[in-house]
């Protein structure tokens, strides 16, 4: 397909869409800064009906605003006049340039449909395989427009280039922000490609404001170094300096299952050699390759009304993502393929979801399996039961798998102490009371294991079993009195080497805590479908009713981790003259024993004093100094709704009605 646009004035990032019935069934690549573009683009389209026209719409390009929109025409197939005038229907009177196409037309003959679901699934399997890497470090911007009313701004920075997006942080109340973030690109043309940079400031409760663009030309840099690049920003004050790399990789492939580089004893044996140990300094980044074949599925769910499905199968790895072709009209279909990656992260997990193609909609969820790197076995073909979308109950089908990876363990190492790599831009998070409910009783779990350590600990305080407690105060003195620093990291070694022994000898804990997750999330799960079920019949109001428990406990979480917070700034700007001097005698009286005493001796004596205090009064009541003096101390809202206007030189209140 070609198309020359004549008229336009100015400069413009053309694409174009094509639709049939209201339906998008193509859109082109953006042609960027040209008025007479060439696509070279050519795409096969079953069209039901000739007289069903194809309409096709002219864009321009523009990042993180709204595409302006250039002329559309329709291309009647009955006529099939290949040079089209553009027109603004709501000036059908200005000439907006032309499109020239080539077009031919094929008889619907035989299964054409599963002909070109392969000529398709060529083109698009050609689109996936991406050439290089393009690294790009976000150090900083200079001289930005400030943007709120105190004349600053909380600038971040969006990337886009192509479908892959990136959005830095937001550093607040600044014009000479400093990011230090860095992102990954693949490249997919050869020749380069834009990156589309814009910036924006962060406001919280509306629309963002857009604050500059630049763009990055990937065709003038050189492969294989880095490039410093110093931005000005278009049409506003500004700069932006990144650190750009461009390295050429050959890290993602699709075969048949005959053609499985793997099987080549020669090819094995030089990606073995790659690997290795002796080369573990060459190439940091190049840490290993994971080869999935996707053999076939059996027992798919039925997702179109005939009781069949039109199943394929998507393997992503990080930011990289493959598909198969489309099987039609079956639940147990078979692909055969083999996909080869490039393993950035051995820390990464694999996702191999398997959708149903809808010609007239999005596609449908099928199921999905998600394997970790450090969990694969080479070499074993295996049945992978299908899970739900967020893999936390099973679904209809298995999915056969046979999984390679092989890396440098040191690499992988160097990479474990890296950033981890982020995703594209996904989806806004939405509120849930599901998540919500989940989170919350996770972060109980936590506080509860600790709470329980605390309570044993506390017991052996209290002597509530005379033999556990006068074992744990000879532990206590012995470790104190013997205690060098070196020996806090050897306690970790052994509380590690101590879980692996039980797990060699099969006592394995994890399990239990897998259990109660499972039974967690189940509980969740049953929890929300029925109050799905109950909030048709109750209505809107039931719903917030329903979640008021957690937002309850999260809002005293929340406001008694703020309190100590500002209870203890205020104990430092004197809000309470008295408490701030209180804490003065306090804090010269520990500065002096620190100093004097050393700080083996100090521990000690406080447990043998925690230790005997029970022995020595058994009716005391247990309590924490630090926190007694705090709570005396208001918190801001406190200083709000009871005044404390108390000068600092007073030490008594009668002090100050003098």
């Amino acid at each position: 397909m070609f198309v020359f646009l004549d008229v336009f004035t100015g400069t413009s990032d053309p694409y174009v869409k094509f639709k049939i019935a209201g339906k998008e069934v193509f859109r082109s690549k953006t042609i960027h800064k040209n008025l007479n573009p060439v696509w070279d683009e050519k795409v096969s389209l079953l069209v039901e009906s000739l007289r069903e026209p194809l309409y096709v719409k002219v864009f321009d390009y523009d990042f993180g605003l709204q595409d302006d929109f250039m002329g559309s025409a329709y291309l009647y197939l009955e006529t099939l006049d290949v040079t089209l005038d553009l027109k603004d229907p709501h000036y059908p009177n200005h000439d907006l340039g032309s499109l020239e196409l080539a077009v031919t037309l094929i008889p619907k003959e035989g299964d054409f449909r599963e002909h070109q679901s392969l000529r398709l699934s060529d083109v698009h399997r050609k689109a996936q395989l991406w050439r290089g890497i393009v690294s790009i470090s976000l150090i900083e911007a200079h001289d930005l427009q400030p943007m709120d009313a105190n004349g600053l701004s909380d600038p971040y920075v969006k990337f886009r280039m192509g479908h892959q997006k990136y959005k830095s942080k937001t550093i607040p109340k600044t014009l000479n922000p400093q990011w230090r973030e860095q992102f990954d690109f693949h490249l997919y043309d050869e020749q380069g490609g834009f990156i589309d940079i814009t910036i924006w400031d962060k406001d919280a409760g509306k629309k963002d404001d857009f604050m500059g663009r630049c763009q990055v030309d990937l065709s003038l840099l050189s492969k294989e170094c880095t490039h410093r690049l110093d931005l000005p920003l278009e049409e506003v004050e500004g700069s932006l300096v990144l650190l750009v790399t461009l390295t050429a990789s050959a890290a993602v492939s699709i075969s048949d299952l005959s053609v499985n580089i793997l099987d080549d004893l020669h090819e094995r044996k030089e990606i073995l050699h790659r690997y290795s140990l002796l080369r573990s300094f060459h190439n940091i980044k190049d840490v290993g390759m994971v080869q999935v074949k996707v053999i076939r599925a059996e027992g798919l769910m039925a997702a179109d009304v005939t009781g069949k499905s039109d199943p394929f199968c998507v393997v992503e790895l990080s930011n990289d993502r493959l598909q198969t072709h489309t099987v039609y009209k079956n639940l147990n279909p078979e692909w055969n393929k083999v996909f080869t990656f490039n393993a950035k992260d051995i820390h990464s997990v694999l996702e191999v979801t398997v959708y149903d193609e809808d010609r007239d909609r999005s596609a449908d969820f099928l199921g999905k399996v998600a394997i970790p790197l450090l969990n694969i076995q080479n070499g074993e073909r295996k049945a992978y039961a299908l899970k739900s979308k967020e893999l936390t109950g099973p679904t209809k089908g298995v999915i056969f798998l046979e999984i390679d990876v092989i890396y440098n363990i040191v690499k992988a190492g160097l990479r474990t102490l890296i950033p981890i790599e982020q995703k594209y831009i996904e989806e806004e998070p939405r509120v849930s009371k599901q998540l919500l409910l989940q989170n919350f009783n996770r972060v109980r779990r936590c506080i509860m294991f600790l709470i329980n350590a605390g309570c044993y600990i506390n017991s052996c305080f209290e002597w509530e079993s005379p033999q556990r407690s006068i074992c744990a105060f000879l532990l206590f003195v012995v470790v104190v009195w013997n205690f060098e620093l070196y020996m806090f990291p050897l306690v970790l070694l052994m509380l590690l080497a101590w879980n692996y022994f039980l797990i060699a000898s099969g006592k394995d804990t994890r399990q239990g805590d897998v259990v109660t997750v499972e039974d967690l999330l189940e509980d969740e799960e049953e929890d929300f479908d029925r109050d799905d079920k109950d909030s048709e019949r109750k209505g809107f109001m039931n719903k917030l009713y329903a979640i008021q428990d957690v937002c309850i406990s999260v809002q005293n979480a929340l406001d008694e981790v703020a309190s100590y917070g500002e209870r203890i700034k205020n104990t430092l700007n004197w809000t309470v003259p008295f408490l701030s001097w209180l804490a003065i005698v306090a804090l010269c009286a520990a500065t002096l024993v620190v100093y004097f005493i050393p700080l083996r001796y100090i521990v000690l004596a406080w447990g043998v004093n925690k230790f005997t205090k029970k022995l020595r009064d058994p009716y005391s009541i247990d309590n924490n100094e630090l926190l007694d003096f705090l709570s005396r101390v208001p918190s801001d809202i406190q200083v709000v709704c009871i005044p404390y206007n108390i000068h600092p030189y007073c030490w008594l209140p009668q002090d100050c009605n003098s």
